[in-house]
């Protein structure tokens, strides 16, 4: 049976906003349906599911070293996190005009340069611009 996921995992070029991903259930199995958006932060790691044995569920850690004082509803969550930096990276990216974007006379050079160039040789990543 042919598994597109595993035979082309990657799906957006590394020089321009991711545009899709691979949809996963909610065991982080592949269900080989692509989604015409950006995935949301999230800590997953999608592996095929094993062909002998069916695999518990992971749970989450709580790290308080044995001593009782930290739940998992204190856990530090970093995907919420990374999710509402790339909101305000988006809507800086978005504005137009060189003079909103509040970086030095230097950057903005920089930044007008690797959005506008055509790049023959090494082009800068995506998030690098």
């Amino acid at each position: 049976m042919a598994e597109p996921f595993f035979d082309h995992p990657i799906l957006n070029s590394p020089y321009e906003y991711p545009k899709k991903h691979w949809e996963l259930d909610e065991t982080g199995q592949p269900t080989q349906k692509v989604i015409e958006q950006r995935r949301r932060a999230k800590f997953i790691t999608p592996i095929p599911k094993p062909k002998k044995r069916k695999a518990a569920a992971q749970k989450g850690f709580v790290f308080d070293e044995g001593k009782g004082l930290s739940t998992k509803e204190q856990q530090y969550d970093p995907t919420s996190i990374i999710n509402e930096v790339r909101g305000y990276v988006d809507t800086w990216r978005a504005l137009p005009n060189p003079n909103q974007w509040q970086v030095t006379p230097e950057t903005a050079r920089l930044l007008k340069h690797w959005r506008s160039s055509n790049f023959g040789g090494v082009r800068p990543f995506f998030c690098q611009g």
